[in-house]
């Protein structure tokens, strides 16, 4: 049974992989090559998030093995795009550290990757 205690901490879970992955394990390879469409850094830093996310299938196991390939592939896909599209937006505007502009696209972006979390929570919980 699937009580609103499990679905936070599967939440937790995600939130928590997105701490390791986005923060802990990206080089500076990896940031300064996302916005290069097909580069192995964006490549990477997208893998290593599908490497952790199978934690929270501990929490709330996937219906099948098809929906749980499926969540990492969909989360692969997404996540490099969102990162690519948020890289791309900044350096088109030349923003930088200085501006309000980049901490806005950083707030924008680490929420859409919360979100992301939340449905694939959804998925889990529906399926």
């Amino acid at each position: 049974m699937i009580t609103p205690q499990t679905i936070l901490i599967a939440v937790g879970v995600l939130v928590a992989k997105h701490l390791v992955a986005d923060f802990l394990l990206q080089t500076s390879y990896q940031a300064a090559n996302k916005g290069r469409y097909g580069h192995p850094a964006g490549l990477i830093h997208a893998f290593n998030h599908v490497l952790l996310t199978p934690f929270v299938f501990l929490v709330l196991p996937p219906a099948s093995l098809a929906l749980g390939l499926g969540i990492l592939a969909a989360e692969y896909v997404w996540h490099y795009h969102q990162d690519w599209l948020k890289d791309k937006i900044t350096h088109a505007l030349g923003l930088t550290p200085a501006d309000t502009g980049f901490w806005w696209a950083i707030g924008i972006d680490q929420f859409v990757h919360y979100a992301t979390y939340l449905v694939m929570v959804y998925v889990l919980i529906s399926w």
